[in-house]
């Protein structure tokens, strides 16, 4: 496997992948008319989801509106021969990969057994009889988005406005 995935590598090297990549992002984004900088955030922003929905696994996190908007400021004073290289050299410098958080990986690995072992502990007290009526495929489930959730917020309410 890891042989023919070699010989796949070297029919169309990276450089050559990169470039048609970002010759069909900015042919995608020079179709949008692009009056102010709104509608090049739209645009921007329309084009990473684009990418994060085309593609599967990770993925990337949109630069951040005043790096957005410095770009935008070089792009609208450049002639139209040289807001590709802006465009290329801005995708290239500030795209960045989707970083998953420690704390969200910890709470979804942790939540669901502890999720069984208190149902079962539950179960048990007279006061939570209702808690046997509930399927373990929706308790666990629900338990774990919850701890994400929670996990999110306090990051959010305790780190600040962190990029995750």
């Amino acid at each position: 496997m890891g042989l023919l995935m070699s010989f796949m590598g070297k029919s169309l090297p990276t450089n050559q992948m990169l470039s048609l990549v970002m010759g069909t992002l900015h042919s995608k984004f020079m179709e949008k008319e692009i009056n102010c900088f709104d509608d090049f955030h739209v645009a921007i922003l329309d084009m990473f989801n684009t990418i994060n929905a085309a593609l599967p696994g990770k993925h990337y996190d949109v630069p951040p509106p005043n790096k957005v908007q410095e770009i935008f400021e070089q792009w609208e004073g450049a002639r139209e021969s040289e807001k590709k290289k802006l465009f290329v050299d801005f995708m290239k410098t500030s795209v960045s990969m989707s970083k998953f958080d420690d704390s969200a990986l910890m709470a979804g690995l942790v939540t669901p057994p502890a999720a069984m072992a208190a149902k079962r502990a539950g179960e048990t007290l007279p006061q939570l009889k209702m808690i046997k009526v509930i399927p373990d495929v929706i308790f666990v489930p629900s338990a774990t988005v919850l701890a994400l959730i929670s996990a999110k917020l306090s990051k959010k309410m305790f780190l600040g406005n962190v990029a995750s």
